[in-house]
């Protein structure tokens, strides 16, 4: 006697219906969620030259996930373009006509926290360097395009981006302070001094000290802060709030 089927047969009292191979119903894959596409990267350009202000616009225009939301030709227009547009980064130059634009820098990371920032500048002097990278970012105008899309880049990404230019200039510096030392209690008498007007031979009799010794603390702070001459001892002095009200 033949064994009985093992196989349920269709139509069967109560059966269950057989299910063949080719009764199997194939589902397809789900297809995977497309995501949304990245927000572009709003930027202000302030830049009181039409033809930069005009280059960095159609660079960023040509390039993928970049928006350019506003323009300012004037630092005192910085402030009103930065509330109005709410930029993710500013592009701001360092030099006009009537300043530099670091105690503007200062002034709109006071009152902006969250916004990021890359200098535009001609100079590589240390000290600059040193005052603008807090900001974020430090371009130099001789950069190449895919430069100036990696320091906004790199300035959204919470990081600091400093051009290659002037990476030299920086360990330099950092090296003289290194060997040198900080500055002492009496070079920084001397320096608020010389940045207040007063000649070596007035800093001297103030001080109670000799000429000679006034010029080489003078010598001195040129070495350690990498400047040369009393105008920008001048410029440092006042960029760190050293100058003395009399």
């Amino acid at each position: 006697m033949d064994p009985p089927s093992l196989r349920p047969e269709a139509g069967g009292d109560g059966g269950e219906a057989g299910i063949s191979e080719t009764d199997v119903v194939s589902v397809p894959a789900a297809r995977p969620t497309a995501r949304p596409p990245a927000r572009p990267i709003r930027v202000a350009l302030v830049e009181d030259h039409h033809l930069v202000r005009e280059g960095l616009r159609l660079v960023l225009a040509g390039a993928t996930g970049f928006e350019v939301v506003g323009e300012a030709a004037a630092q005192e227009d910085a402030f009103e373009l930065v509330v109005r547009t709410r930029p993710d980064v500013l592009l701001l130059d360092l030099t006009f006509p009537d300043g530099d634009s670091l105690p503007l820098l200062r002034a709109l990371r006071s009152r902006h926290g969250d916004l990021r920032v890359v200098i535009l500048t001609m100079h590589s002097d240390p000290e600059t360097v040193r005052q603008a990278l807090a900001a974020g970012g430090y371009l130099v105008k001789g950069a190449q395009s895919p430069e100036l899309l990696e320091s906004i880049r790199a300035v959204m990404r919470g990081e600091r981006y400093l051009h290659s230019s002037v990476t030299g200039a920086i360990v330099d510096d950092s090296m003289r302070w290194l060997q040198s030392g900080p500055m002492s209690a009496r070079e920084r008498e001397v320096l608020t001094l010389l940045a207040s007007g007063h000649p070596p031979a007035e800093i001297a009799q103030r001080l109670n000290i000799s000429v000679h010794t006034v010029r080489r603390h003078i010598a001195n702070l040129s070495e350690k802060l990498g400047l040369r001459g009393t105008n920008a001892l001048t410029r440092y002095a006042i960029r760190h709030g050293l100058i003395r009200n009399e």
